[in-house]
């Protein structure tokens, strides 16, 4: 891959700027999750069977039929350009913190403790109205469909628990040989793709689920750097994707792909950065615009909280529209997914169901916004207990645990209970104790003058 870096946007030191922020990546971080967000609200479909059956609930991925999906997918598709902005934030945020003196094991629970206390809090809410559709008698189908659709999305959150627990190894190969390491990582996607395919056990490929978002994690770094994709580069990987579709080695709709994910997401990857880079200029400009900074700093802000709870509120509108619907006997408010009263629908849906997100986002945002009170810092309360490796690896597998048991079990509700009570483990290693005071303790000055030199790490 031919990588140039363009001397019209070149990047500020990230130890030496003030900022550390590139407010075109914050503006695109912001209208990819919006994106996401857009297209799984899309995908909800309920509505009321008719016919000699008698009628009935049917819930489904709305889109999964529509012969314009496909092609939909090449422009929706935004989760390889999320993860390398991901990416990119992450470089700069592990050397601005190693420039404080905080450690690899510190930087890794710092990132648990933030990504984690959300999704929690929504796996409670989710816990909570599982059960009480449960000992409302409903059809017991229709609760375990409703959770697994709340669930999908959360493969995200998995992944990148352990994409963010590997930055400081993956910046460190990076930072000593950054073609080297992106190629071998770019060879062992191929190679577990190949091998599915060889094979025919489709499961092989579910590795990829991590080699995939850590070669696309590794060009955010690329980006750090200042070196991106030309766009020569960026038509030899369209050129890549369409060869891995025409050998049959990726399904042609990109969404498909990333279950589980292919060598054409990495490439796509690839794509999107080169075209992020080429746009940044004019980006920069848009995102200079006070209202739309604003809105940037507040949906990049609440970040983690839209992602873990847009899906359960989009689910829980549609039961109430569902709900309503069945009620009255009218399908009207539950049109059949694809039918012209369900397009037309569509606007005022994306309209009801994002402004549920928004209000339930601004009541629980604050957890996400809360400062971390268990910095490397020498309080009056006592030094944080350091975390020994052994403990940070258990948090970061207990994370992506409680995760992969959700999915594992498509959502049942004992599986959301099992992962609630992962998650919650998972914080609490990551968490430090407080020991005494330290003027109270034997020699505390080394434990002082190590800590002192960075009062304002996270």
């Amino acid at each position: 891959m031919t990588l140039v870096a363009p001397a019209h946007t070149p990047l500020p030191d990230p130890l030496k700027s003030r900022s550390h922020r590139d407010p075109a990546v914050d503006l695109v971080r912001a209208a990819c999750l919006i994106a996401v967000v857009t297209v799984h609200a899309l995908m909800v479909g309920v509505s009321l069977a008719s016919g000699d059956t008698g009628g009935g609930v049917v819930i489904e991925n709305a889109l999964e039929s529509w012969g314009g999906f496909t092609v939909f997918s090449w422009v929706a598709q935004m989760m390889p350009l999320f993860f390398v902005l991901g990416g990119f934030a992450s470089a700069t945020h592990l050397r601005r913190l190693r420039g404080r003196g905080v450690s690899a094991g510190e930087y890794v629970a710092l990132r648990l403790r933030r990504l984690l206390p959300v999704p929690l809090a929504a796996a409670g809410a989710v816990v909570l109205g599982l059960s009480a559709l449960t000992v409302l008698v409903l059809d017991a189908e229709l609760v375990a469909e409703a959770g697994w659709r709340i669930s999908q999305p959360l493969w995200f959150l998995g992944v990148y628990v352990l994409c963010s627990s590997l930055v400081p190894a993956a910046l460190r190969l990076h930072e000593r040989a950054p073609g080297r390491t992106l190629a071998v990582l770019g060879a062992v996607v191929l190679c577990v793709d190949v091998l599915r395919g060889v094979s025919g056990v489709d499961a092989v490929g579910f590795a990829n689920l991590l080699f995939v978002w850590l070669f696309v994690q590794q060009l955010g770094f690329w980006l750090a750097d200042g070196s991106v994709p030309s766009l020569r580069a960026a038509g030899w990987a369209v050129a890549g994707i369409a060869t891995l579709m025409v050998l049959g080695a990726s399904p042609a709709n990109l969404f498909e792909a990333l279950n589980p994910p292919t060598a054409a997401l990495a490439l796509l990857g690839v794509v999107q950065l080169a075209l992020f880079a080429a746009a940044r200029d004019r980006l920069r400009v848009w995102a200079s615009l006070p209202g739309v900074q604003r809105i940037s700093n507040a949906i990049n802000g609440a970040a983690m909280t839209i992602y873990s709870w847009h899906m359960p509120v989009v689910i829980a509108v549609a039961g109430l529209l569902l709900a309503t619907g069945t009620l009255t006997g009218s399908a009207t408010l539950v049109p059949v997914p694809l039918t012209p009263e369900w397009w037309l629908s569509r606007p005022l849906w994306l309209i009801v169901a994002g402004g549920a997100v928004a209000a339930v986002v601004a009541a629980t945002a604050r957890i996400e916004r809360r400062p971390d009170p268990h910095t490397s810092v020498v309080t009056a309360t006592g030094i944080p207990a350091p975390l020994g490796a052994t403990r940070i690896l258990a948090a970061v597998l207990t994370g992506a645990g409680g995760v992969l048991v959700i999915l594992a079990a498509t959502g049942a509700l004992w599986a959301w209970v099992c992962g609630l009570l992962l998650m919650g483990l998972a914080i609490r290693l990551a968490t430090p104790g407080r020991v005494v005071p330290p003027f109270t303790r034997a020699n505390p000055a080394p434990a002082l003058r190590a800590r002192v030199r960075h009062p304002h790490s996270r």
